[in-house]
C-alpha cells in the first residue's frame, strides 16, 4: 500500500511540476516534445516505479536477480514461454484494437492516439524518438509488471480475492493507459501477463512478453511513419 501510494505521489508531483514550468515557459518545457517534458513524462511515474522498486526490494531483503526471476533453470523456458504467448495473443490484441476503433468511429467518436505513440509523434528529434523506444522496450515493462504483476496481483490474491485480483487488476492495466481504443486489448494482454506470471512464478516471463509485445508496437509505428513520409523526388 506504501509502495502504490508513493507512485501516486510522485505522478502527481511530476504532472504539476510539468505543467508549472510549461506554463512559466522555461527552456525545455515550452511544446510537447520538448526534453523536458519527455522526461517528465516519462519518469514521474516508471522511473519513480524504478527508485521505488529499489526500496521496496532493500526492505525485504530481496535482490534484483531473484526479485526479476533471473536466476534458476526456469529462466529459459520462461522466455520460450513468454515468446510462444506473444506470438499467439498478439494477432489477438491487434484484432481487438482495430475492432475497437471500428466500433468508436462507427459511434461518430474519432480515437486518439495513445500517449506513448503521440509522444513518438510528437518527438522533436531522432535521440528524442530512440531514448522514447527503448523507454518503451526496456523500461517500461519492468517498471509496470513489477508494479501489477509483482506488488499489486499478489496483494490482492493474499487476501482472499483471486478474480477479482486477475480481472480487476488486469482492467486497471489497461484504464492507466488512459486510451479507449485500446482498452479491450489491453486487458486482454494483462490476463495472458497474469497467466504467464501464475505458471512460472516469476516476473521474468511477463516482461518478455510485455517488452516484445511494446517492440513489436514501436517497429509498426516506425513502418507507418515511412510509408506516411512523401517521397523525394
Amino acid at each position: 500500500m506504501m509502495f502504490g501510494i508513493a507512485l501516486v505521489v510522485c505522478l502527481c508531483l511530476g504532472i504539476v511540476t510539468a505543467g508549472a514550468l510549461h506554463e512559466f515557459g522555461v527552456k525545455g518545457f515550452k511544446s510537447e516534445s520538448d526534453i523536458g517534458l519527455v522526461l517528465t513524462g516519462t519518469l514521474c511515474f516508471h522511473g519513480a516505479a524504478w527508485f521505488l522498486m529499489f526500496l521496496f526490494l532493500r526492505q525485504h531483503q530481496v535482490d534484483w536477480a531473484s526479485a526479476l526471476g533471473l536466476r534458476g533453470p526456469a529462466v529459459g523456458r520462461s522466455v520460450l514461454l513468454a515468446v510462444a504467448v506473444v506470438v499467439l495473443v498478439l494477432p489477438v490484441v491487434l484484432w481487438l484494437k482495430n475492432q475497437s476503433e471500428l466500433i468508436l468511429k462507427a459511434l461518430n467518436w474519432e480515437p486518439s492516439a495513445q500517449t506513448a505513440v503521440k509522444m513518438l509523434e510528437d518527438a522533436g528529434s531522432l535521440w528524442v524518438q530512440v531514448y522514447l523506444s527503448l523507454f518503451a522496450i526496456v523500461i517500461a515493462p519492468v517498471a509496470e509488471e513489477f508494479i501489477f504483476r509483482g506488488v499489486l496481483y499478489p496483494f490482492v490474491k493474499r487476501l482472499g480475492y483471486r478474480r477479482l485480483a486477475w480481472f480487476g487488476v488486469s482492467f486497471a492495466f489497461a484504464l492507466m493507459h488512459f486510451d479507449l481504443a485500446t482498452f479491450v486489448s489491453l486487458f486482454v494482454l494483462a490476463l495472458a501477463l497474469t497467466w504467464l506470471y501464475e505458471r512460472t512464478n516469476n516476473l521474468l516471463a511477463p516482461i518478455v512478453a510485455h517488452s516484445l509485445f511494446n517492440a513489436v508496437n514501436v517497429v509498426f509505428f516506425f513502418l507507418d511513419s515511412l510509408n506516411r513520409t512523401p517521397a523525394h523526388k
